[in-house]
């Protein structure tokens, strides 16, 4: 009575999520077509179940509360065409258990009734072919939406995707320091931010330490006597490069051979000016910092790419920057250096893509979005990435073998990109694999590997309890 009792809830909480995968897969829209087929063949309906898609079923026909009619509902392996081995008749053949009608887990070694009165169907000898293989019938196949793709080699295109932001060229920063105690005369007017050539005057700057090297070049200069004082002269040249006077002030004084008071800074190079401290009258100690001006004709991405990536990239592949101020451009550069250090705290490793800049869109701390193509021109074994079943700890695809069966099947797998997937061992060239649907198909194995253990167990059970009222 407990195990009736059992049954009966198994059966009704069952049939609450089997409504909806019945709904699913023989919906209204395939209603019509069904049950054509299955009159022509003579079929005869296992159950009715309501028209509008509700847990709702019958035993024998009925209408719902809006009059309509249940509608039949038939086994598929009747409708299903005949195989084209020869079969035995069903009246000779030996009934291995009976299944649930339903599709519940539950089976019986005799014939049965089900809570709703539906007989249980039975499976014959034969049926199943334990080949490892799942079977499903051509009407299944279509309602399911089982797609296969054959598997063939490719170039796997591994695109990584990496955030970083954008930063100086550090070979292309200059600052303009004194070397001798200075003071400045005079500033142009250049501010912070402004664009200079180079060559363009800066400030003027007076220096006794300057002015004193100015004075005693010239005299050496002047003089006429020769041997050491020539010698001599050299030197008094090189304490003006010392005291890094400009090349063209050097070379001004050598055509007027005059010294002049102030001295004319100009900018060392073309870019920005970064930074102004040079203010009129101010005393300039030796090493203080007047100008810092930074060629941004090219500019650095430091990118932070994920640990598990490292593998994928190396030193001179092509990169596309975009940043997040011009949605629509992008910026081609190539890896220069991949840091070899890896950010304990995000898992990350920095790398540089040096970026042309001529129009100066790219300016310091701005974010970027990089992309790093890693393609490999070497075709492989691939498969798309809706083909595989993950479960975590083993990867498998199901392998289309015609006539409606299907073999699962371990397979290794490689590089993921493109929507495509390595697979390194486990197929072979030309084979088909399921692309679509094949979920659907590894619940029907588990569902048949399901019974078939129920049907194994229920003979062990009733001789066990043959055994033990004998032994009573």
């Amino acid at each position: 009575m407990n195990t009736q009792r059992l049954l009966t809830a198994l059966a009704l909480t069952g049939s609450l999520a089997l409504g909806a995968s019945l709904f699913l897969i023989d919906g209204p829209w395939s209603v019509h077509a069904e049950v054509a087929s299955a009159t022509a063949d003579g079929a005869t309906p296992l159950y009715y179940r309501d028209p509008s898609g509700a847990p709702l079923w019958s035993a024998g026909p009925r209408k719902d509360e809006d009059g309509r009619d249940y509608l039949p509902v038939y086994d598929d392996d009747q409708a299903a065409p005949a195989e084209p081995k020869p079969q035995q008749p069903a009246g000779s053949r030996k009934i291995l258990y009976y299944r649930n009608p339903m599709g519940l887990p539950d089976t019986s070694p005799v014939p049965k009734k089900d809570p709703m009165g539906m007989n249980y169907v039975p499976v014959y000898e034969g049926d199943d072919v334990d080949d490892g293989t799942v079977k499903l019938s051509p009407g299944k196949i279509q309602r399911s939406g089982v797609k296969s793709e054959a598997v063939e080699r490719r170039s796997i295109r591994v695109l990584v995707k990496a955030p970083g932001t954008i930063q100086l060229d550090e070979r292309r920063v200059s600052v303009i320091a004194m070397r001798a105690e200075s003071f400045v005369q005079k500033v142009a007017d250049v501010t912070t931010g402004t664009r200079v050539k180079a060559g363009q005057p800066l400030m003027e700057i007076y220096s006794s330490a300057v002015a004193s090297a100015a004075a005693e070049y010239l005299s050496t200069i002047n003089s006429k006597t020769t041997g050491g004082v020539e010698a001599y002269g050299r030197g008094s040249r090189q304490r003006l490069v010392n005291l890094d006077v400009p090349d063209q002030v050097i070379a001004g004084m050598e055509r007027t051979r005059v010294a002049p008071v102030t001295i004319q800074w100009s900018a060392p190079r073309d870019g920005v000016v970064l930074e102004r401290n040079a203010i009129e009258g101010m005393r300039a100690n030796p090493g203080d910092v007047l100008f810092r001006i930074a060629d941004t004709s090219l500019v650095w991405a430091l990118v932070d790419v994920a640990e598990r990536d490292l593998g994928n990239i190396a030193v001179g592949q092509s990169v596309a920057v975009r940043a997040r101020s011009f949605p629509g451009r992008a910026f081609t550069g190539r890896i220069a250096v991949i840091y070899p250090q890896v950010n304990r705290e995000t898992r990350t490793v920095r790398v540089r893509i040096e970026l042309a800049n001529p129009d100066a869109a790219l300016l310091p701390d701005m974010y970027v979005d990089a992309e790093i193509d890693t393609a490999d021109t070497t075709p492989v074994l691939a498969i798309e990435d809706s083909s595989v079943l993950d479960t975590g700890t083993r990867q498998a695809v199901l392998v289309d073998k015609g006539s409606g069966r299907f073999e699962p099947r371990e397979v290794k797998l490689g590089r993921r990109g493109g929507g495509y997937i390595e697979v390194r061992d486990g197929l072979a060239d030309g084979e088909a694999v399921v692309t679509s649907a094949n979920f659907l198909i590894d619940a029907e194995s588990n569902l048949k590997a399901a019974l078939k253990g129920f049907a194994e167990a229920a003979p062990q059970a009733s001789d066990a309890g043959h055994a033990t009222g004998e032994h009573k």
